[in-house]
C-alpha cells in the first residue's frame, strides 16, 4: 500500500515535472523566436533577453538543448558578469568622506571657541554632545579658529630686553672660593 503511494506520488510529480519543462521549453522558443522576428539584419539583445536567458538557466535544467541563437557559455559569462554587477552595486560606497557639518554648527563651535579661549577641542566637543549635535572631536579641531600664537623673542629683542643684566654679568669680578681674582 505504501509503495502503490510512493509510486503514484512520483508518476504525479513526473507528470507535472514533464509539463513544467514542455511549457518553459515553449517559452524559450518563442522568446528566439521573437528575438529574430525584429527587424534588424542581424537582430541584437537586450538586456531582458540576457536576463530571461540568466533565469531560464537557474530554475530549468534542459535550457541548453533549446538555445539556439547564442552558445550556453555565453548565457554563463552573462550571469557571471550580472553577480559581479551585483555585488558591485551592493558593495559599493554610499557616501564618500566625512558627513558635512551645517552651518549652524560651524558657527557655533566659532562662537564657542571665541567665547571661551581656553576651551580645546575636547571640551567643546563634550559640550556639543551634551546639546545632542553630533560631530567628532576631530572636525571641531578642524573648524576651531586657529589662535596665532604670539611669537617668541627674536635674540635681538632678548639682547635688549636684558642688556643692563647681561652688562653688569660680564663686568662683574668674579670671587673663586680662594677669593683670588680671576683673570
Amino acid at each position: 500500500m505504501i509503495s502503490g503511494l510512493i509510486a503514484c506520488s512520483s508518476a504525479f510529480f513526473s507528470a507535472f515535472s514533464r509539463h513544467r519543462d514542455l511549457a518553459l521549453e515553449n517559452l524559450a522558443l518563442r522568446q528566439q523566436l521573437a528575438i529574430f522576428k525584429r527587424r534588424h539584419p542581424r537582430p541584437r539583445l537586450r538586456s531582458t533577453d540576457r536576463l530571461f536567458w540568466i533565469w531560464l538557466s537557474k530554475i530549468w535544467t534542459g535550457w541548453r538543448e533549446t538555445l539556439i541563437i547564442v552558445k550556453p557559455e555565453t548565457v554563463i559569462a552573462w550571469h557571471r558578469q550580472a553577480f559581479r554587477f551585483y555585488w558591485r552595486w551592493l558593495s559599493r560606497r554610499k557616501s564618500i568622506g566625512r558627513p558635512t557639518v551645517s552651518a549652524e554648527v560651524r558657527t557655533l563651535i566659532k562662537q564657542m571657541a571665541q567665547a571661551n579661549p581656553l576651551w580645546g577641542a575636547p571640551r567643546i566637543h563634550g559640550e556639543l554632545q551634551k546639546l545632542g549635535l553630533e560631530v567628532s572631536e576631530r572636525t571641531v579641531s578642524r573648524l576651531m579658529p586657529r589662535r596665532r600664537e604670539a611669537p617668541s623673542q627674536r635674540w635681538r629683542t632678548f639682547l635688549d630686553n636684558h642688556l643692563g643684566a647681561i652688562i653688569a654679568i660680564d663686568f662683574s669680578p668674579c670671587r673663586p672660593l680662594r677669593f683670588a681674582s680671576c683673570s
